[in-house]
């Protein structure tokens, strides 16, 4: 979510000027869909200008408290493996896979997020396959992934993250392991605010609706989905994946960085990442 918005189905911005009307709406796919390509095309130079520093070049950062997969491991070795880097924004983890000697390739919704990654290419000297696709329509065989991973990436923005799940379980090989990093679901019921202000509940954590951002016409520019912890697990297992891990990380010590909602003060009491680790089971 983008900012704080009243438990309402609707609710209008400041007085003092246009803004987009926000609140929790039901979306069906093509709404979701045609708002995450408007939004991530039109904020992604900003995007990656405000955390690219912090994102690195070349890195797999899983999370705005900074966990590295260099140092959690979460995908195993991935030398000699193809790995699909599903929503991947600037392509920052495909390019860190490549030099980890993965075959990889990162496909994101976004031409926007797209033409940022090239860029990174282009400064980096690292090229990877690059690829236009929707998450619930992954243009990929069937068993042809060895590893599916994202950090933030689709899971939040698609209206029904459980065919994401189905499409991601039917590209992976028997075997094969699918690691997302996405929004903890308490912080649903949070303000967007990294300090005290964001300790106050003021949402229902059951309350599945997308928040939802749109235009003076009505159209969606914005919306983020909201899925419990029952609902993730349910969601893998329906999939016919293996679930074997949920990391819920701390605020590292440190570690002083805001990063729109997240801070070391709420950081304290509440996570606000949560990293799923599946898999596929192994074939026989």
């Amino acid at each position: 979510m983008i900012d704080a918005a009243p438990a309402t189905d609707s609710a209008q911005g400041p007085d003092d000027g246009p803004s987009p009307a926000f609140g929790y709406l039901d979306v069906d796919a093509d709404t979701a869909r045609r708002a995450s390509r408007v939004y991530w095309d039109g904020a992604a130079a900003e995007y990656q200008a405000e955390h690219g520093e912090f994102l690195g070049d070349s890195d797999f950062c899983w999370s705005p408290e900074g966990l590295r997969e260099s140092d959690l491991h979460l995908l195993g070795d991935v030398a000699g493996r193809t790995v699909l880097e599903v929503g991947c924004g600037g392509a920052q983890c495909s390019r860190w896979l490549h030099g980890q000697g993965a075959r990889v390739v990162g496909f994101d919704l976004s031409s926007g997020q797209l033409a940022q990654a090239r860029t990174y290419a282009a400064r980096t000297g690292i090229d990877v396959p690059l690829v236009q696709a929707d998450a619930v329509a992954l243009p990929f065989a069937d068993g042809s992934v060895d590893i599916a991973c994202s950090a933030f990436g689709a899971v939040p923005f698609v209206a029904d993250s459980g065919a994401l799940m189905r499409e991601v379980a039917r590209v992976l090989r028997p075997g094969g392991r699918w690691v997302f990093s996405t929004t903890h679901p308490f912080v649903w019921c949070l303000p967007d605010d990294p300090d005290e202000n964001g300790l106050r509940v003021y949402h229902s954590y059951f309350d599945r609706r997308a928040y939802t951002e749109h235009d003076e016409q009505g159209q969606a520019i914005y919306t983020e989905t909201h899925r419990t912890i029952g609902d993730r697990v349910r969601e893998i297992v329906a999939a016919g994946l293996i679930l074997h891990d949920i990391i819920e990380p701390e605020w590292p010590e440190g570690l002083e960085q805001t990063w729109g909602q997240w801070g070391p003060r709420r950081g304290e009491y509440v996570p606000s990442t949560s990293i799923f680790v599946a898999s596929r089971p192994p074939a026989g």
